[in-house]
């Protein structure tokens, strides 16, 4: 066998008195696709940013072609040939396309021909990073890597969001990779992507690697196994939805004949409280848009939003939360304060009115924070900056901060992107607890496989449109066709169909 591309041993990594990496070690051999696996919070992103320069090791030695090697800059890796994808693109949002493309060197041309090969086209260099959407973001920074004309290609959670036509465009760009000779250390939580498209996989767990093996040999049950440890018997693959019937309940949340733009046309129905209502769409066909007019982030052109009965005029975030409604953002980043405490974060919404600042009752505040901790497992050890927590911790935390302050509507945008399966399932857990305490959850997800998981059915939007309202246990086939705009099949009205 040709020697190693990459071997790395012992590394380590710690913050004070957190350590994120205490003894990881991974090798990737030349043409191979490698799978890095584990839970939120087992290490894989702090071995990425040291394999990638971002950060320094505290421990441990990192080798290419058998010669120890230490990056301090990105720069100094994609020297070496090691390029990588973020789940969140490294892209300046202030700046066009052509502007970040020489912020980091990258040739024109290699990029023009990778959105070829990625089967991007139209697209204008002269466009600021801030008017795309995220998914397409995502392929614009895959292509600004291969343009590099890297050696190892690292990919963290490219497709967590990624509608399935882009996501296999980028498994058709990894087996080009790897046909020419190139490597790739691939990470996701989906764990059929794996199984389907990596050769072997490494499993960290706490800090360590645990096991290397080929995932389609281990299947996912050795894989679920490998990350969770004695948890992974937790995990269960039901579905849970409602045991009532909605027939003759009023809807808490009515949407009425909505249209914006070019994003939305004529759409409407509604959810009823204890009901989850999943959104199911492919990239770009105004779920965004829909969800932030009923938040209030952005006006409707027609149509209306009613909340218990009553119009709702949400010309600010601000208005529709003091409605009980709560929206929580896919882009985590957006939805907490990155550089304050958990407790903080959490008590936030509790003092969104200025009638209610003035001298805090830390007793009532620190209860309600703490039920809310411990009803979300969240992990405290990086309790003084929420940056700090894993993935799926701070999503815990977006949700958990609406938890401590209350709401009679809940929507959620892709909640489970780029998570663990572990912390996918308490959150699937949490969102049936809250419908059955009497909220109404409107929820797009990404991923069909969760229609079924936890929502009581599910509507469908197609440029713009609403094309089907479907059964959520109909299956992934039908969700899918139906996403593409065949609706002759499988609709299905529902018990909590619109009146």
């Amino acid at each position: 066998m040709a020697q190693e591309l990459l071997q790395a041993t012992g590394i380590a990594k710690q913050y004070g008195s957190v350590i994120a990496l205490r003894n990881a070690n991974l090798s990737i051999h030349p043409g191979e696709s490698h799978a890095l696996l584990g839970a939120n919070g087992a290490g894989k992103s702090t071995f990425v940013k040291i394999l990638t320069g971002v950060i320094n090791s505290s421990a441990g030695q990192l080798s290419v072609d058998s010669v120890a090697t230490c990056f301090s800059s990105p720069a100094q890796a994609r020297q070496a040939g090691i390029a990588s994808v973020f789940q969140d693109p490294a892209l300046v949002s202030d700046l066009t396309v052509a502007q970040n493309l020489r912020l980091t060197g990258t040739p024109r041309a290699g990029f023009a021909r990778a959105l070829d090969d990625l089967g991007i086209t139209g697209f204008d260099p002269g466009e600021q990073i801030a008017d795309i959407s995220l998914p397409f973001l995502r392929m614009f920074d895959l292509a600004r890597a291969l343009a590099h004309q890297p050696r190892l290609l690292v990919l963290d959670e490219i497709t967590a969001a990624l509608p399935t036509d882009l996501a296999d465009r980028v498994f058709d760009s990894m087996r080009r990779h790897t046909a020419a000779g190139g490597s790739v250390l691939f990470i996701s939580h989906r764990l059929e992507e794996i199984i389907e498209h990596c050769g072997r996989c490494t499993v960290f767990r706490d800090g360590r690697d645990v096991a290397t093996f080929v995932p389609r040999e281990g299947g996912e049950s050795r894989i679920v196994q490998s990350m969770l440890g004695d948890s992974a018997g937790l995990v269960r693959e039901e579905a849970r939805r409602s045991s009532v019937s909605f027939d003759g309940v009023k809807p808490q949340l009515e949407v009425r004949s909505v249209a914006a733009g070019e994003q939305l046309a004529d759409v409407s129905f509604a959810v009823r409280p204890g009901e989850v209502v999943a959104v199911v769409a492919l990239e770009g066909q105004g779920q965004d848009t829909l969800f932030e007019g009923i938040a209030g982030a952005q006006k409707f052109d027609s149509g209306e939003v009613l909340i218990g009965g009553n119009p709702l005029s949400a010309s600010h975030p601000a208005k529709a939360i003091a409605r009980g409604v709560a929206f929580v953002p896919s882009d985590r980043a957006h939805a907490l304060l990155p550089q304050r405490p958990i407790s903080e974060n959490l008590a936030l919404p509790l003092f969104r009115r200025t009638r209610t600042w003035g001298p805090i009752p830390q007793k009532t505040v620190s209860a309600k924070v703490t039920r809310t901790v411990e009803r979300l497992s969240i992990d405290t050890r990086a309790a003084s900056q929420a940056r700090r927590l894993s993935g799926g911790n701070q999503q815990k935390l977006t949700i958990g901060r609406w938890l401590t302050a209350g709401f009679d509507t809940l929507l959620l945008f892709d909640p489970t992107r780029g998570i663990d399966i572990g912390t996918k399932h308490q959150i699937y857990d949490l969102i049936r607890d809250i419908a059955d305490e009497g909220a109404a959850v409107l929820m797009y997800t990404s991923e069909l496989r969760e229609v079924n998981l936890v929502a009581d059915r599910a509507v469908v939007l197609y440029r713009g449109r609403m094309v089907a309202e479907l059964a959520a246990d109909v299956g992934d086939e039908a969700l899918l066709s139906a996403a593409h705009g065949f609706t002759n099949t499988h609709s299905h009205s529902g018990k909590g169909a619109t009146s």
